[in-house]
């Protein structure tokens, strides 16, 4: 695993890194081949760290181009890197640090076909600097396949972690829940929203789009009652769609005002069934704020970042951001009539129609107002990112690589940033987490299936050279009980998947279908569940081979620890049969003890 063919020149810091790093450290730096899985906040300085310690061969993942909103903590970006891939910006920034390093960047997804399990397999190490849980999930499944060991880092704000994950000595990524992304019910958002996040989602998601934008599904549409709001919902965006006509004229800020904050609001009030739990939204009126008065105070109306606004703030901010972005839409249309401007979290115009917007309305609903900051980060999705945090958290991976490839791995240990919980330490650590033995991802092992040709094999023989093997060691551990079962027990239930995509099953037989025609290539990983309490599904990786076999099965992966399925007798014509049990250590199959 992580051989290199060609020699990398060491330069002047190698060599004061070999007599700075004690020998093992080093020759286990040196000489491994790490993979890196994005260069965003912390991938940048988690590059920066490897190439300073003396890594010397980096292959680097990321799939997004640099944003604006980047530059202020993924300091390998400059402004004139902006739309450029990350991952091709990011390895020539970091080689400037060491000429004598080599990084292999691809712009590309990690999910993608070509990244597979020989891949991750030729790493002595991965490190997850990710964003989303798909691709933390995936990267986790495949190195537990790979049998390679991950550090897995996050931040959010002032707090972070880093760990590792280790296949059978610590939990994986999967072993408890993670919170996930969240929608928000249409009946709630339009019509009783209880929550900031509420009024903030309106005014980014629907407000913002149906003046400025394009449509943007935030709304949980898949629940029946639902679907009136929806009705109600399209009722609505058609008079704005009257009212955006006089986007050109004085009164189309007030137009819009009284549509969205007071006839809106009034109808919804008098739904008296609504309210019997809660108060009433009170309406507002565009004529009762004195505009004028509040444009001649306009310079003392700067509200602080942090600060919660005013009501008559909250609706200057409104009347003014309304109006700018009235001006750049027309101005966009005037070159290209189906412009549309799009929020953008770092864009002060669309962030304080957001904020202004999402004010009001709470202020209507009786819900807590927010300052700029929050809304930021709310809008967003995202809990601000700090440059400090992501630093100390790479540091951490790059303490915790060194124990690794000096096959210390035991050593290791999951590293906490606690700023602000009271504790008496920034930066805390406690053991590595066992594994969780319920967890249906690394509880599961996964084999090998070798196949000779994708194109000529189907489905239907790769069952016909399972089922064999699962039966003989169904049949030979069920010897005591008489319990035995055949081919068409097993093959009248049996479901193949790959994921969450059935390939054949009782309902969809594709059993004259080739694994190609079904998008299988190597590297898949499928799933042969058999529907048998007594059996556990199998996964496989699909790799080439000369011959469809399973080199690695053995009995200890077909059977479950249901008890029938762990005695058998030592001599079953004695009468004083002894009863066997089946070791499921990782290098024995089903042994005989006295």
């Amino acid at each position: 695993m992580g051989s290199n063919s060609s020699p990398i020149p060491k330069t002047s810091r190698d060599q004061v890194l070999e007599l700075a790093l004690p020998q093992d450290i080093y020759t286990g730096v040196s000489s491994s081949k790490i993979l890196v899985v994005g260069a965003g906040g912390i991938g940048c300085e988690l590059l920066k760290n490897l190439v300073l310690s003396g890594f010397r061969h980096i292959e680097l993942v990321d799939l997004d181009t640099i944003d604006i909103s980047n530059l202020n903590r993924q300091f390998l970006f400059q402004k004139q890197h902006v739309s450029q891939s990350k991952a091709l910006v990011a390895a020539k920034a970091a080689e400037k640090f060491n000429p004598g390093v080599k990084i292999v960047p691809y712009h590309a997804n990690i999910k993608d076909k070509k990244f597979d399990l020989s891949w991750f397999q030729s790493f002595n190490l991965v490190m997850n600097a990710l964003d989303n849980l798909d691709a933390r999930r995936y990267v986790n499944r495949m190195c537990l396949d790979a049998k390679v060991p991950l550090i897995e880092s996050g931040t959010a704000g002032y707090v972070g972690q880093a760990t590792v994950i280790s296949r059978k000595l610590t939990e994986c990524f999967e072993c408890n829940p993670k919170e996930t992304p969240k929608t928000y019910p249409v009946c709630t958002i339009r019509s009783t929203p209880s929550q900031p996040i509420h009024c903030i989602v309106w005014a980014k998601s629907y407000l913002f789009n149906q003046l400025f934008g394009e449509d943007d599904d935030q709304f949980d549409s898949s629940q029946d009652e639902n679907r009136t709001e929806i009705e109600e919902l399209k009722k609505e965006a058609e008079a704005l769609k009257a009212i955006k006509e006089s986007m050109k004229t004085a009164g189309f800020c007030q137009n819009v005002f009284e549509k969205v904050f007071n006839r809106d609001v009034s109808r919804l009030a008098n739904c008296e069934g609504m309210w019997k739990d809660r108060q009433p939204p009170h309406p507002l009126s565009y004529t009762s704020f004195d505009l004028p008065q509040l444009e001649s105070q306009a310079l003392d109306r700067e509200v602080a970042d942090t600060a919660i606004p005013t009501l008559e703030e909250s609706f200057f901010q409104f009347t003014k951001s309304t109006a700018i972005l009235a001006r750049r839409l027309l101005e966009a249309r005037s070159h290209n009539p189906t412009a549309t401007l799009a929020f953008d979290k770092d864009d002060h115009d669309t962030l304080e129609f957001v904020v202004a917007a999402s004010n009001l309305r709470a202020h209507i609903f009786g819900i807590a107002e927010k300052s700029l900051f929050d809304i930021k980060a709310m809008a967003g999705n995202i809990i601000p990112a700090i440059a400090t945090t992501n630093a100390i958290i790479a540091g951490a991976v790059v303490m915790q690589a060194f124990k690794i490839l000096q096959g210390k791995i035991e050593s290791c240990y999951t590293s906490f940033l606690v700023s602000g919980s009271g504790r008496s330490r920034l930066l805390c650590s406690e053991a590595l987490a066992k594994p969780n033995p319920e967890c249906y991802v690394c509880s599961q092992e996964t084999l090998v299936a070798s196949i000779s040709d994708l194109h000529n094999t189907s489905i239907g023989s790769l069952i016909e050279a399972l089922l064999p093997l699962v039966c003989s060691f169904y049949n030979e551990a069920n010897a005591l009980t008489g319990s035995e079962i055949d081919l068409s027990d097993l093959e009248a239930d049996l479901s193949v998947a790959e994921g969450q995509r059935i390939l054949h099953d009782p309902d969809v037989d594709n059993s004259e279908a080739s694994l190609l025609s079904l998008g299988i290539v190597y590297g898949s990983k499928l799933t042969i569940d058999f529907d048998c309490e007594d059996l556990n599904p199998l996964n496989f990786i699909v790799q080439p081979g000369k011959d469809t076999i399973f080199p690695s099965l053995t009995a200890r992966h077909v059977l479950s620890d249901s008890p029938k399925a762990l005695v058998r007798s030592a001599s079953p014509n004695q009468e004083d049969t002894k009863k066997i049990r089946m070791d499921i250590s990782d290098d024995d199959d089903l042994v005989m003890v006295e």
